[in-house]
């Protein structure tokens, strides 16, 4: 009898990779063997696909039946393999033709009634079947708003196997993607909102300009929360590749929107400081699924009472904030998701934190083992520091007209434009992307203007990271000021900002 062979994707990460599912009936009693390195969920796809066969008025094979899926040292995680199994199973034993199969790939979870259920990582699935070259797809009909964001890729929405069995007869049976609506845009508050605070509204205007991390310190109430969420609506929408990118993570995570699937404004995360490690990183057993971090990706990571949270959560950030990714490693493989986010903490300045600090009651002790709990290696990743006041009166005479998020965006994103085609060679969009050596040696400014961070380095005052970082702010405050190169009041205005928050 010959082998029935059918496609599916193995998703590692955000990462696909074609899997070949094949079927081979015969050579022992009744049985099914299943063999590549399946886990629990996939070793109990036999059954609901045995009963989903029969539920849908096909005969499964009454001998032995072996299936392999290959690469067979790739780890197989998931149900989203057993549509491919049960067309695989039913072409080696003849009841359906192969001539439909070729160049396609099948993604779904089949109930015991013959129902295609929906799965998670139907997009980065599709991607990486489009990169292997796969003509069409078959996903289950609830995903087939995710799906319909594929381009190149003819894609079909099946809502039970008896439908993809007929449309692999002959007939047209499956359902075709409606067009993706129109982008809805995402309810962004707006920085008009916040009253006073001009250095802290200054601090995330650079901080969106040029990408960078950004604390803020500060007694409650004073808006370090209000001005955190709106710095998403500062950032520039994100480009078709980005949107992808970004969609893909929600995609594995299961929470994109039915009504607008396409992520087109940079996403914002803000995790309760009692958030477990895993799920703020990713973890997991077997293969690491992606934490918080990886949602954010593209976005702003927000941690809302940074001192509150468990040190270890903390320093997991360092590698991420460096190198834009986070790995992980767990006892069926390693994993890599993105993770280049912009980092805000908030924090009060001690843990009574009361309105005025001539009411603080804690001791200086105290004070000091509270705000240690950001470590000096996780603070010397942060680009911006700054120390918010109280507010000292509610009525808007108090204060000048605030401007609006679109008059402070447009400013933004003159300054992102100047620094994109600034560094375009090298494939950086933001000051913060840049190596220190690069600004040190191509990029190099005059003696005189790099003089106070030269000489807070022999000071000690100043870690080499720390200059870098001092570095990449003043090319951001040029380029908001539209000047050509960084002078000496932008490096001095730069270090400042590294300086503020303990004030």
């Amino acid at each position: 009898m010959p082998i029935g062979r059918a496609w599916s994707v193995a998703l590692l990460g955000i990462d696909g990779r074609l899997i070949e599912i094949e079927a081979d009936i015969g050579g022992g009693l009744p049985a099914v063997k299943l063999v590549g390195l399946p886990d629990a969920g996939l070793r109990e796809a036999k059954d609901r696909v045995r009963s989903a066969v029969r539920n849908s008025g096909r005969q499964w094979p009454g001998e032995k039946v072996t299936l392999g899926l290959s690469p067979a040292n790739l780890p197989k995680l998931g149900s989203g393999y057993d549509l491919a199994i049960a067309v695989a199973v039913l072409t080696a034993a003849g009841n359906v033709p192969s001539t439909r199969l070729l160049g396609t790939v099948l993604l779904g979870e089949l109930a015991l009634d013959g129902r295609v259920r929906e799965i998670r990582g139907v997009l980065p699935g599709l991607l990486a079947a489009r990169k292997a070259g796969m003509k069409r797809a078959i996903v289950p009909a609830a995903s087939l708003f995710e799906a319909a964001l594929v381009d190149g890729l003819e894609v079909h929405g099946a809502a039970r196997l008896r439908d993809v069995l007929a449309w692999l007869e002959g007939e047209d049976a499956l359902a075709a993607p409606e067009p993706p609506d129109e982008t809805v845009p995402a309810d962004v508050p707006d920085l008009c909102d916040v009253l006073g605070q001009p250095e802290a509204r200054w601090a995330l205007e650079v901080a969106a300009a040029g990408g960078h991390h950004l604390l803020l310190s500060g007694p409650p109430g004073v808006g370090k929360t209000m001005l955190a969420k709106r710095l998403p609506g500062l950032l520039p929408r994100l480009s078709a590749e980005e949107s992808l990118e970004v969609t893909a993570v929600h995609s594995v995570h299961g929470s994109l929107s039915r009504k607008a699937p396409l992520i087109t404004v940079p996403p914002f995360v803000a995790p309760h400081h009692s958030v477990s490690m895993a799920a703020l990183v990713g973890g997991g057993s077997g293969v690491a699924v992606p934490g918080l971090i990886t949602r954010a990706h593209r976005g702003v990571l927000l941690l809302d009472e940074a001192c509150e949270f468990g040190a270890d959560r903390l320093e997991s950030l360092r590698t991420a904030l460096e190198e834009g990714e986070i790995r992980l490693a767990r006892a069926k493989g390693s994993v890599c998701y993105p993770a280049r986010f912009q980092l805000v903490l908030a924090t009060n300045p001690c843990p009574c934190a009361p309105p005025r600090e001539t009411d603080c009651t804690c001791s200086p002790n105290a004070r000091r083992r509270y705000l240690n709990r950001l470590s000096g290696p996780l603070l010397d990743r942060v680009d911006l520091r700054v120390r918010m006041r109280p507010i000292t009166a509610m009525s808007s005479r108090g204060f000048d007209k605030p401007e609006t998020t679109e008059v402070v965006r447009d400013r933004v994103l003159a300054a992102r434009t100047r620094a994109a085609e600034r560094w375009a060679a090298h494939g950086w969009r933001t000051n913060a992307e840049v190596p220190g050596p690069v600004l040190r040696r191509e990029f190099a400014l005059p003696p005189k203007v790099t003089g106070l961070l030269d000489r807070g380095l022999d000071r000690g005052l100043l870690t080499a990271r720390g200059a870098d970082r001092c570095l990449r702010i003043a090319w951001t405050l040029a380029d908001l000021a539209e000047v050509a190169r960084p002078e000496g009041d932008h490096v001095a205005a730069a270090l400042d900002f590294r300086d503020r928050w303990a004030a």
